[in-house]
């Protein structure tokens, strides 16, 4: 299950980035670039993944698998910043 959902994340990520947003370096004429599983868990037949790649573009792929009715929705992010908020 894990493949299916970084295949489906290399598959967006192919049709949507922009080829001028990041250095490619082709192989067998697609590009080339790292995906990896951040989170995952699965309740009762459902899965649900976060998804990041090594591309400089700030983009996360929330993933999520209903067992009940054989499909995947896919949620694409950008980060846009990361602040601190202190506990007072």
């Amino acid at each position: 299950m894990d493949d299916k959902a970084i295949d489906i994340v290399i598959d967006y990520v192919i049709k949507h980035t922009d080829k001028t947003d990041y250095i490619i370096r082709e192989c067998d004429g697609k590009p080339e670039f790292d995906v990896y599983i951040v989170w995952k868990c699965k309740t009762l037949q459902n899965w649900k993944w976060l998804i990041s790649t090594n591309l400089p573009d700030g983009m996360y792929y929330e993933l999520t698998y209903n067992g009940d009715k054989n499909e995947f929705y896919l949620d694409a992010y950008k980060k846009f910043e990361n602040v601190v908020i202190k506990n007072t």
